[in-house]
Order: structure tokens, then sequence, then C-alpha cells
């Protein structure tokens, strides 16, 4: 509860430091996933399901939307998590992942770049591809996340950086598709499949039969409870100059949770400023499978340019 002491505006306040937590906390972590997921209760289940072909169209006017980005978080099975495993336990994970990304082909196919060992040329272009992060959230830094910086961090991405992992940076892998434009489906199917890919490059390597931590009712394991289930965030930045010119993005936000279950944030994401784009995202994560949630994302962002055309 770390988080939220030091920090009396977080949302959520508390992270898990490993699977257990989960169960031996239960009376703190279950009223805070029952409120923050709007009534998911400790004796439902959770859905998975990636499939790209499920989704009901895409963006009607792609040419509004300036970029997508979806990604999942994912944390591997073995480990604790991050707010309580050793700088040794981090440096594994790295080498682990170094070793499934020798697995991966095609379009999939990429470098690893480890955070310890990069040089200044490389992470000037990383910060140019808006790649690199850094462990100046407090929120995670009260957890514990940001413990051995930057021992086993690091960032993969494909020759067309559109297929990106981050490496310890909060969770054990972040899993992201992006690119420029508003082709939502591509966009989700490259992560179909490169998660897909991840999970049997660490299933073949470790010879276990589980890849990530997960549960029946949990969904896949996250530090934070706010995480939980898909670990999918979906986000278009659309442009709605007209739209901002009337309504508040307090106001967007209000709207778009309320019909579709999503959140505005500001340009360049949570706590940022506002110019004629906004970032839509699912808020949902837990309790339904992953295409849905992107279906929600793009039921909001096709409202939105109907409005702004309006």
């Amino acid at each position: 509860v770390n988080s939220g002491c030091v920090n009396p505006d977080s949302l959520v306040g508390c992270h898990a430091g490993d699977i257990e937590s989960y169960s031996v906390f239960a009376d703190l972590f279950d009223p805070v996933i029952e409120e923050y997921h709007r009534g998911y209760s400790k004796d439902k289940k959770h859905v998975t399901d990636m499939d790209p072909a499920k989704l009901k169209g895409d963006i009607n006017d792609k040419g509004s939307i300036v970029s997508t980005r979806i990604r999942v978080a994912r944390n591997l099975f073995g480990f604790p998590l991050n707010p309580s495993s050793t700088k040794e336990q981090r440096l594994e994970i790295e080498t682990l992942m170094q070793k499934v990304f020798s697995t991966l082909e095609g379009d999939l196919a990429g470098t690893y770049y480890s955070l310890a060992t990069t040089s200044d040329e490389q992470k000037k272009q990383l910060v140019a591809d808006h790649f690199l992060f850094k462990p100046g959230d407090r929120f995670q830094a009260a957890s514990g996340y940001h413990s051995y910086w930057p021992a086993g961090r690091g960032i993969f991405h494909n020759k067309d950086k559109t297929f990106l992992l981050w490496i310890n940076e909060g969770d054990h892998i972040r899993i992201i598709s992006m690119e420029k434009g508003g082709d939502v489906k591509g966009v989700f199917s490259r992560l179909s499949r490169g998660v897909a890919a991840i999970e049997a490059g660490i299933k073949k390597i470790t010879g276990n039969a589980e890849a990530f931590l997960h549960t029946e009712h949990h969904g896949m394991i996250t530090c934070c409870p706010s995480n939980l289930g898909t670990g999918l965030r979906g986000s278009v930045h659309i442009r709605i100059p007209n739209l901002l010119k009337k309504k508040s993005l307090k106001e967007l936000d209000e709207f778009v949770r309320s019909k579709f279950g999503c959140q505005a944030r500001g340009t360049m994401g949570e706590h940022t400023e506002v110019t004629d784009t906004v970032d839509i995202s699912n808020f949902q994560r837990i309790g339904r499978p992953e295409y849905d949630l992107v279906q929600d994302m793009i039921n909001a962002a096709n409202e939105l340019t109907k409005l702004e055309k309006e």
C-alpha cells in the first residue's frame, strides 16, 4: 500500500508483489478490484479472446486518426512481480526474453536494446521514436518498480517499428502494436500474432506448460489491480478540433465513459495537455474479451468523428 500512502492522489494505491498476493491479501484486493472494475465481484471468471476476425467493422474515417496503439501487460510464470523481485530475477527475465526474441520471424523479428548498455546514439533514436521509458512515475516508484534501475530493463522493436516490447518497465513485459493511421484491425491482428509468438517462445525455452501468470478469476496477473484481466489498452489519437472548442476534455471523458466504457486523455496520454487531438482508449480491462474492448474504442472513435463533422 506504499504507493497510496506516499501518493494520496493515487487512483488505486496498492500493488501486488506476486501472484499469491491476490489470494493472501484478498480482503484488501477484492474490494479494490470490484470497485475499480465496476462490479467485477470475486465469484466472476475472466474470458480471453484476441481473435481480430470478431471485430465488427473498423474506424470509418481513418483520416481523422493520427495513430493507433494497442498494448497488453504480461508477467512471466515462475517469477515474483516486479515490486518485490530482486536484481538477479530482473536480469534473468531480460536474458530469457532475449532468447525469446531470437525465435521471432517475419515482420515480428527485430532488435533488442538493453538500457544498461545502450549507447547515447541509440538512446537518442529511441527517444525520437517515443519508445524510451524512464523511472519517473512516482506511483510506480513508491511500489518498488524502479529498484536497481536500469538493470534488467530494455526495449525490443521490429524493423518497421510497429511491434514493440518493454522489458521490466513495470510489469515483466508490455507487448505493443502500433502504427500511424487508423487501421485498428491491422494493429490488433499484429498484436494477436505477436502475443502468440512470445508465449510459444517462452514455453519452448523454459519447458514450462505456462508462459504467463494468470487465474480464472483475475485473468492475466499484473502488478496493479487496474490492469488485471486482459492487461489491454487500445487507443487512438483522434483529431477533433471543432469538438474541443465546444467541449472540455473532462466533458468528453464523461461522455465516452458513460456511452462506450472508454476514457479520453490528453494528447500524449494521462495527465498531459490537449491540442486538437485526444487519446481515446478502453477503460475496462477485465470480464470481457480483448476484441470486445477494442470494439469499444472503435465505436467511441467513430461517434466522436461523427460529432466532429456535425
